[in-house]
């Protein structure tokens, strides 16, 4: 259940704070006050797309919040907690800023949610019924869709969905094997041709770098004898070698240590430069020792590197990325062979086909059985909305080819007279009958969902008098299970309300801004006295509003 809404430099709204109760709540006020601005903001909270121009002008930014009692929600409950955004208690606080660059943050209980997070969470707390509705009413796919909501399988419709795009995916793969099949085949030829070579010449990335190594030592072998030979003369092997220079050196300082103790620390620091001069000659002598000067073995390199590069060359590729090149030429092949196996790839396709189509008739049993029971309700539905003799049918026809949503073509069929023979909704109902049927639809889907926030934003456009009486006595029937908000120009809904907020526009210094005001008993008959009467209301349209709100409170029985 919302439990309160808060806007800020929203539209025309500066600062706002709303709280609701359960039951049956109203809306009203003049046109173009900013009514529909609450249910706006509560859709943006909910996961709707920002638009710039909705901040309030000369705003930086605009800040909403709501919070939600989900106490009598557990999917939303446990939601909450697999995603790690529960809190202590039932409460949910949803927050949303939206700035001048049009980017948007949003937080579920205070840590950052994404807009995906927002309209799944809010699926499970508000459905919304536009005042547009009757508009896409007559369209197939919102039909077969309001008849999946309203049995409660929409998650086997996604199911039927699913199969279909895999079982599609399977049939244009095995076709494209099968015109692919002489292609295929040419490329295999190469791809087999390639691996033989490849695996034959068993290169290894080590053994790129080992050989590279090998060429360069032994090309230059000659070059390194000679260079550690002189090395180790200037070391230790010459009369004058390094060592033989700071041995003398070490003997005079050690006599000079006599006069300057000072001296002893100098000593100490050449002493182990003199024995790792000696260390170093001897990792020469070890070096020549085992420097190899084998012409054949420099041959066998270079005839080896010579292949590498050759076949390298061929390939267009570098010889280190040669074993990269064998391991993709074997996935390849393996692919291949995978896709020409006809068999194989018939097979997946003939099971995913008989998945969709379990899937897909289980779904059509369930939208045969729920379309009865919707058709009943409706039809009920229509007698109290003035549409006496009135008929609302669903169709369901077998698809001539398997499609996305299933094997049916669901339509919705009605006649608003009982000698009329029931017809496809979208031509044989009215303006003023498309209304009233999408009220009834949105009341019985309302009253078979499980979600506790119903938001009706004039959905009773286009009727008056008794049927708006009933439409009023629906909603507040509905209240008494759910908690209703409604926006209404209707005397005879509001009358029914609960709760009745007026949204008033006002001048302020800073430009028009919209306030949202609770009104008491006696307000009310006002704001009724005003909805039937307009601009003059006298003494006896104020006697009218009253008797009528007299009539409408809950558990007053109707007249």
């Amino acid at each position: 259940m919302l439990r309160s809404l808060t806007i800020r430099d929203f539209v025309t709204v500066s600062a706002l704070d709303v709280d609701f109760a359960a039951g049956f709540t109203v809306l009203t006020g003049e046109t173009g006050a900013g009514k529909s601005i609450l249910l706006d903001a509560l859709g943006l909270l909910l996961g709707d797309r920002f638009d710039v121009g909705q901040l309030r002008a000369g705003a930086e930014r605009a800040e909403l919040a709501a919070t939600f009692d989900v106490g009598d929600v557990p999917t939303a409950a446990v939601w909450l907690t697999d995603q790690a955004l529960a809190a202590d208690g039932t409460d949910v606080l949803l927050r949303r800023v939206l700035d001048a660059q049009g980017r948007s943050r949003a937080w579920i209980n205070g840590r950052p949610a994404t807009l995906a997070q927002l309209k799944t969470l809010g699926e499970m707390l508000v459905a919304l019924h536009g005042q547009h509705a009757h508009q896409t009413l007559g369209q197939s796919e919102t039909q077969r869709a309001l008849l999946d909501a309203f049995g409660g399988f929409t998650t086997l419709t996604a199911e039927v969905n699913a199969r279909w795009r895999a079982w599609r995916s399977a049939v244009e793969r095995r076709d494209a094997a099968q015109s692919a099949a002489v292609a295929t085949a040419s490329e295999r030829e190469f791809l087999e041709e390639r691996r033989r070579e490849l695996a034959a010449l068993a290169v290894t990335e080590a053994e790129w770098r080992d050989l590279a190594t090998a060429q360069s030592r032994l090309a230059h072998a000659a070059e390194l004898i000679g260079l550690a030979t002189e090395a180790a003369g200037a070391l230790v092997d010459a009369d004058d070698s390094l060592a033989t220079r700071l041995a003398q050196l070490l003997a005079r300082l050690r006599a000079a240590v006599a006069h300057d103790a000072a001296l002893g620390a100098v000593v100490a620091l050449l002493e182990p430069a003199h024995i790792e001069l000696a260390e170093a000659a001897r990792a020469l002598r070890d070096y020549q020792r085992h420097l190899d000067l084998d012409p054949g073995e420099l041959a066998r390199v270079e005839t080896r590197l010579a292949a590498l590069h050759e076949v390298a060359r061929k390939h267009r590729v570098k010889p280190e990325a040669l074993p990269t090149l064998l391991a993709e030429t074997e996935a390849r092949l393996a692919a291949l062979s995978e896709s020409a196996d006809a068999t194989a790839l018939a097979e997946r396709a003939e099971k995913a086909e008989r998945d969709y189509r379990d899937a897909a008739t289980q779904l059509s049993k369930k939208r045969r059985f729920h379309g009865n029971e919707l058709a009943h309700r409706v039809t009920a539905a229509l007698q109290a909305l003035a549409m006496t003799g009135g008929r609302f049918e669903v169709s369901l026809a077998p698809l001539g080819n398997p499609a996305s949503h299933g094997m049916d073509d669901v339509e919705f069929r009605v006649t608003a007279h009982p000698k009329q023979p029931v017809g496809p909704l979208a031509r044989v109902a009215s303006g003023g009958e498309l209304s009233r049927i999408a009220l009834a639809l949105s009341v019985v889907a309302s009253e078979a969902g499980s979600v506790p926030t119903l938001v009706f934003d004039e959905v009773d456009s286009g009727i008056g008098g008794g049927v708006a009486a009933t439409v009023g006595q629906l909603l507040q029937a509905l209240g008494a299970t759910r908690q209703v908000l409604c926006v209404t120009h209707l005397p005879q809904v509001a009358a029914f309300a609960d709760a009745h907020y007026r949204v008033a526009k006002a001048g302020t210094a800073d430009g028009v801004t919209s306030e949202v005001v609770p009104l008491a008993a006696a307000d009310r008959i006002e704001e009724l006295a005003r909805m039937l009467g307009g601009a003059a209301i006298t003494a006896k349209t104020r006697a009218h509003a009253g008797e009528l709100f007299a009539q409408h409170r809950r558990g007053v029985a109707p007249p």
